[in-house]
């Protein structure tokens, strides 16, 4: 090796020894860079999947108060029913008591029917209007419920389907839907008594609405098939709520 290969080589010995630190410090430097920014996308995704699994939680939540509610209305009305006369609640604090259970046959769907139509009632089931006769009992029954829930199905009801009504005193009574109607809120016609047994069922119109509480009412009218054996049993709860079904 020449002199000046040798200098050369002596020279750059040292060089290329400091780029190989360099880089493997800017190596390390890169990959915390790296580490740092998985650590923050890994944050953000956390954030962002508990933000949105809290509205899922509160939706589940509802969705199960909502179905032990149910089971709670239904094992009441069955008491009550067991038990002639009895009154039971569904839960200790509830300011309602299954009465009636209506059956859509087509639809292979049934309901129970509270003993009023207040606001508070009306989230859990469909209601019976102040002063109108409990269903199956005579006369004209005026059923309230919501159009989204539990009323919804009347938009599938067609005029000749059947209806049945479960009493409280162990009696079954067949009815037939004679016809819809659409109606405003302050026909106050629909509770009258047109001397003879029937149901009328109501709920919000249009059934698709945006929003709630419109003016008019969807009105199903169903005739008992055969003749009542009592007449006429009211409940006597002071105002109706019928304006407020939604």
């Amino acid at each position: 090796m020449s002199g000046a290969n040798a200098f050369r080589n002596r020279a750059q010995a040292p060089a290329m020894a400091v780029d190989r630190g360099e880089w493997a410090a800017h190596e390390r430097r890169r990959r915390r860079r790296r580490a740092a920014v998985a650590l923050v996308l890994l944050a953000l995704g956390l954030s962002l999947a508990l933000a949105g699994a809290l509205p899922t939680a509160r939706g589940a939540a509802i969705l199960v108060k909502a179905q032990v509610a149910q089971w709670l209305i239904e094992r009441a009305w069955q008491d009550n029913r067991t038990h002639a006369g009895q009154a039971s609640r569904p839960w200790p604090w509830a300011d309602l008591t299954p009465v009636a259970r209506l059956g859509f046959e087509r639809q292979g769907e049934h309901r129970v029917v509270m003993d009023n139509d207040r606001p508070r009632t009306l989230a859990f089931g469909p209601g019976v209007r102040a002063g109108t006769p409990l269903p199956g009992t005579g006369g004209n029954s005026v059923i309230s419920a919501h159009r989204d829930t539990h009323f919804a199905l009347l938009g599938d009801v067609r005029d000749g389907d059947p209806i049945v009504v479960q009493t409280l005193d162990g009696e079954t009574v067949r009815y037939r839907v004679a016809g819809r109607r659409i109606v405003d809120v302050n026909d106050g016609w629909v509770a009258d008594d047109h001397g003879r047994d029937e149901l009328t069922l109501v709920t919000c119109w249009p059934l698709d609405a945006l929003r709630a509480g419109g003016r008019q009412r969807l009105v199903v009218t169903a005739v008992r098939l055969d003749p009542p054996r009592s007449r006429h049993f009211l409940y006597p709860l002071p105002g109706s709520t019928e304006d407020r079904v939604n």
